[in-house]
């Protein structure tokens, strides 16, 4: 019996030695490259073309505002341990950016929007304002990412930049950025025989946070608030005459804001509230299913 249990011990052991050397199927290599994106859908597009080779960390959680966001510190020490940050140019890196370079010197900016024709936010007059026709950096729509197009071209330059992190994978991010087009052209096919034959092109959201989505697919993003700036009154009744006139019976509105202006259009007209993100982390289902949504939505 002593020998057995001898015998046992020692078999544990062993076997407690193998398990910890054996590396566990789903952990990351010890060597990925450490990166930071500000939102959760760079996080997948990061992910989707670097695979186990990278390690992602996301400024702006789930249901935070990235207008305003502020990093916790465990962010702040993810961020220190990464050798590139992807920029998209939302007003959350304006605030912050300079601060992330002076305190990791060693870390890479690298601007995903640079390059990309951005259009001007959709926008509604408060009183006492004048239009001169003037276009300003801040009033251009920074939500690129709601564009398949566009998430084409940034998934390209992702690609180039880890690549030059760690070329010895160059091979596995070019594989994965084929299949992640290829997922992207069968969206955007998607998308457009969904909406295409839809008879309701308008519609209105209480954040402007779908012009790109619009643009592409024919449609109109009729905004609540801009800029953070809620409707007048006068605004408010326009808002509601536009809805009458242009039969729109839901208005849209982004988990991260208030829904108490857009309940109050949705009685006067008789519709409803419905919430729909940009922000969500699987940013191909996600689309997929705001695009039912604006299907049945708008028929």
């Amino acid at each position: 019996m002593r020998h057995f249990r001898k015998f046992s011990a020692l078999f544990l052991l062993l076997l407690l030695a193998l398990t910890a050397c054996s590396p566990s199927p789903s952990a990351k290599s010890t060597s990925a490259i450490g990166v930071t994106v500000s939102i959760l859908p760079e996080k997948y597009f990061v992910e989707r073309i670097g695979g186990d080779h990278v390690s992602v960390n996301a400024m702006v959680v789930s249901g935070a505002d990235p207008h305003t966001y502020e990093p916790k510190p465990e962010q702040m020490a993810a961020l220190s341990r990464s050798q590139v940050y992807f920029l998209i140019g939302i007003e959350f890196e304006d605030a912050w950016k300079d601060k992330f370079s002076s305190t990791n010197p060693g870390l890479k900016l690298v601007d995903l929007s640079e390059g990309i024709d951005k259009i001007e936010m959709a926008e509604h007059h408060h009183e006492g304002e004048i239009d001169e026709g003037e276009s300003h950096e801040e009033e251009l729509d920074p939500h690129i990412w709601t564009s398949p197009a566009l998430v084409k071209s940034m998934a390209k330059r992702i690609y180039s930049e880890l690549s030059v992190l760690d070329p010895s994978n160059e091979p596995a991010f070019k594989t994965n950025l084929i299949s992640f087009e290829k997922d992207i052209e069968i969206l955007d096919s998607e998308i457009r025989a969904s909406l295409d034959s839809i008879t309701e092109r308008g519609f209105m959201v209480f954040h402007p946070g779908w012009g790109y989505f619009a643009k592409d697919y024919g449609l109109e993003q009729i905004p609540i608030e801009i800029g953070g700036t809620e409707p007048s009154a006068s605004e408010l009744s326009s808002l509601i005459d536009t809805a009458k006139a242009e039969n729109i019976r839901v208005i849209f509105v982004q988990p991260e804001f208030s829904t108490q202006i857009a309940r109050y259009i949705a009685e006067e007209i008789g519709g409803e509230v419905i919430l729909i993100s940009n922000l969500a982390e699987n940013w191909l289902d996600n689309l997929r299913q705001v695009t039912l949504t604006f299907e049945k939505s708008l028929k």
